[in-house]
């Protein structure tokens, strides 16, 4: 029987006050028991937010903790939940919250996704489901109390954001519609569909406020400066950085990832350059899928085989994780995974957007094993279900920590390289001209254009400018291949909104390669890698810096 500490009931309880104040959050973390509910977003529930942080700091203070047992495990939960609790109140305190819309992770997005989430197809709550659809409109309500008041206060989000968040609340709807059809219950059918009317045209307003009185209110200028930066950085990354030394690092790797381009494409095409080696696997039948549902069983069977691959040989995979869903969103939303639900009701899911007519499928395997396994269905799934070693804040909060859940996952693509199981030299390159060096070229870039750095000679692109939206444009153009403008666009987009988000895959790549490195060293012929990631894994999610102290201590 496993004891349960004074500190793990307090982290309990606090992971239970959490959900009830932000349900939306809740859902994408897997923390069962508000799936009917949605975030109040209004200005009371933000204060309700921040006041718990500052609450549970000050109750942790008094929580007695032991520093011995396996690695010091109680020590390590403490200084986790202290650090972040400690970040969000420097986030709150900065007045980040205030006016905060962004393209991909705000609030618009987490109410969308928290209907997306109770949508199981035959399978779906439809009791939660008819819950939140109808809370969508006080949701939104609360959401514009808030911009308002933001807005009246001089903070309005950077006008690409408003613009973005805009386009989402016309482009749900269609699929809002849709929903009510799969419930055979006549009665609950009908209310759906009320529902359906009601969400819609509150998300129709939601959008007209955004379009006619923010959008004109809102700055054009979109970098956030260094000090922000930095918030990001601990926000995100959980460490500190210096960041022209960052920036200039991310410029040396980008230069050597295409080194290592221009070698694996040789391989696939000998004496073709890039361009053409490109060209004609975009062109190859044998790299193309042309329907939705002939491309999620492509995934689904490319995940599938990962984990025949890698169970009980290089890790071993709990009962639970031996199968990650993958699913076709309803609308576009990109790639992403979310983890399971605590009680694995829900399973890991990967969604993946089906841009059609046909999917290239060349770059695909490689973003399999980030989302899926050794990438974060493993880590996620395995902290979600590590009740021996972590407490439930700590198998519950992988969302919150993007240096070390995103390092790991693409630290996952190199390793698959590494234990050679790229079947396809066209899927290794995949690897190195889709994930790495659009990771490296988003560190030059992320902070770059946050930080309004010059570009460095002997770069060849711009030399001695200073970072704009319009050359980061270009700049993307030149690293991640032919792309279509609008997916261009999109990540410029993203990364103003979120500063410090991007650089978070090849900076916490770093740091698990860099200890990876400094184990073999200390522990020479004994080192053993399997051990080495399961010591990792049973970690947790935690903070860059927080992890490189816990790995060199193991």
């Amino acid at each position: 029987m496993i004891e349960v500490t004074a500190l793990d009931a307090f982290a309990d309880r606090y992971v239970d006050d959490f959900a009830a104040l932000d349900p939306c959050r809740a859902a994408m973390m897997g923390i069962a028991g508000q799936e009917a509910c949605l975030t109040d977003y209004g200005p009371d529930g933000m204060a309700a937010r921040a006041e718990l942080s500052r609450r549970t700091l000050a109750g942790l203070a008094a929580i007695p903790v032991q520093n011995g047992g396996a690695g010091g495990a109680e020590r390590v939960a403490a200084e986790v939940l202290r650090e972040r609790l400690e970040t969000e109140i420097a986030l709150d305190e900065a007045g980040v919250r205030e006016g905060f819309l962004d393209t991909t992770d705000g609030p618009v997005q987490w109410l969308r996704q928290a209907v997306e989430l109770v949508d199981q197809g035959p399978d779906t709550p439809w009791e939660a489901l008819h819950s939140r659809l109808r809370g969508l409109p006080a949701a939104l309500a609360g959401l514009r109390t808030s911009l308002e008041r933001a807005r009246d206060g001089g903070r309005i989000a950077a006008r690409r954001q408003v613009v973005r968040n805009a386009e989402t609340c016309l482009e749900f709807p269609a699929y809002l519609a849709g929903l009510p059809a799969g419930c055979g219950d006549g009665r609950l059918r009908g209310a759906l569909e009320g529902a359906v009317v009601e969400a819609s045209a509150a998300l129709a307003g939601f959008a007209e406020f955004l379009s006619r009185d923010l959008a004109p209110l809102a700055p054009e200028t979109d970098a956030l400066g260094r000090d922000r930066y930095q918030l990001g950085v601990r926000d995100f990354l959980g460490t500190t950085l210096d960041l022209e030394e960052t920036y200039a690092w991310g410029w040396e790797e980008l230069a050597r990832i295409e080194g290592e381009i221009a070698a694996a494409a040789g391989q696939v095409m000998p004496g073709e350059p890039l361009g053409a080696v490109r060209a004609a696997l975009d062109a190859d039948p044998a790299h193309r899928v042309s329907s939705a549902g002939a491309f999620r069983d492509w995934i689904q069977e490319l995940a599938d085989r990962a984990i025949a691959d890698l169970d009980g040989v290089h890790f071993d995979i709990p009962e639970g994780l031996r199968r990650v869903d993958c699913r076709i969103p309803p609308v576009e939303s990109g790639i992403y995974y979310l983890a399971p639900s605590e009680d694995l009701s829900r399973p890991g899911t990967v969604w993946w957007t089906f841009t059609g007519p046909e999917m290239v499928t060349w770059t695909v395997p490689s973003t399999m094993f980030h989302e899926g396994v050794p990438g974060h269905h493993l880590q996620i799934g395995a902290a979600t279900l590590n009740t021996a070693v972590l407490n439930r804040y700590q198998r519950t909060s992988s969302e919150l920590y993007p240096g070390v859940c995103e390092g790991w996952a693409l630290y996952a693509e190199r390793l698959m390289d590494e234990l050679g199981l790229y079947r396809d030299p066209a899927h290794r390159l995949g690897m190195l001209a889709g994930g790495q060096q659009f990771r490296a070229a988003r560190v030059v870039l992320d902070i770059g254009l946050h930080l309004r750095l010059r570009i460095p000679a002997g770069t060849g692109f711009h030399e001695g400018e200073r970072w704009t939206p319009e050359l980061g444009r270009e700049f993307l153009r030149a690293h991640i291949g032919p792309e279509p403008e609008a997916r261009v666009a999109f990540e410029i987009d993203r990364y103003l909104g979120r500063p410090g988000q991007a650089i978070a895959y090849k900076v916490g790549e770093k740091v698990w390669l860099e200890a990876r490195a400094e184990a073999r060293r200390r522990e020479g012929a004994a080192f053993d890698l399997k051990a080495f990631h399961r010591r990792g894994l049973d970690l947790g999610p935690m903070g860059l810096d927080r992890l490189r102290v816990e790995l060199a201590r193991a």
